[in-house]
């Protein structure tokens, strides 16, 4: 005997769907529904990364940060800090 792969599972929630339907069962309806969403990885919410182009390497990032002015500062104020304790 083998395991049911997906299109199989599918295959039986898409019965019991029509099965649901004949007899009149929204609930059932639902659950059969619900049950093909998951197997399908459709209930999970779908993460959009919209700055995928504007990433940085640490290296890009900390370059720019030491030559930041203003920043520098505190950089450095920060890196010596962690020189006396390291």
């Amino acid at each position: 005997m083998r395991l049911p792969d997906l299109n199989d599972l599918i295959q039986d929630l898409q019965l019991a769907k029509q099965m649901a339907i004949e007899s009149n069962n929204p609930n059932a309806l639902i659950m059969a529904t619900i049950s093909q969403a998951k197997l399908l990885g459709l209930d999970k919410p779908q993460i959009k990364d919209v700055n995928a182009d504007a990433v940085q390497t640490i290296s890009d990032l900390m370059n720019e940060l030491a030559d930041d002015e203003t920043l520098r500062p505190q950089l450095s104020a920060r890196i010596e800090y962690a020189k006396d304790d390291y």
